[in-house]
């Protein structure tokens, strides 16, 4: 864990709630970057930038996988689906997952 974690304030029960939904729904990453009081909560934005940055890396695998297989690729949907869960469950538990491409990434952009 970085330092800048350390001295983050307390993660309350809500923001664990903000953080988890926003794997499996994007939209809610959205509306809690828009969102004043949640994008002030480290926890929150951090999990907000990662889930955005995760579903998009996964719509991009589903779309080459589709056209690569000249769209039977689009049953695979469902399973891009549940791999959303795992983070959106340690989210939940209060830890800050570390996806290994995409963490790097969004620390090094300075988005979280």
């Amino acid at each position: 864990m970085d330092s800048q974690f350390s001295s983050t304030p307390e993660i309350t029960s809500d923001d664990k709630l903000w953080a988890a939904l926003g794997y499996p729904i994007p939209i809610i990453a959205i509306i809690v970057l828009l969102m004043e009081e949640k994008k002030n909560r480290p926890f929150v934005r951090y999990h907000a930038v990662q889930s955005l940055l995760a579903n998009v890396a996964l719509w991009a695998l589903y779309l080459i996988l589709t056209v690569v297989t000249f769209g039977f690729g689009s049953l695979c949907a469902p399973v891009f689906w549940l791999v959303t869960l795992w983070p959106a469950y340690e989210s939940y538990n209060g830890k800050y997952l570390e996806l290994p491409v995409i963490t790097k990434l969004m620390k090094n952009q300075g988005w979280a």
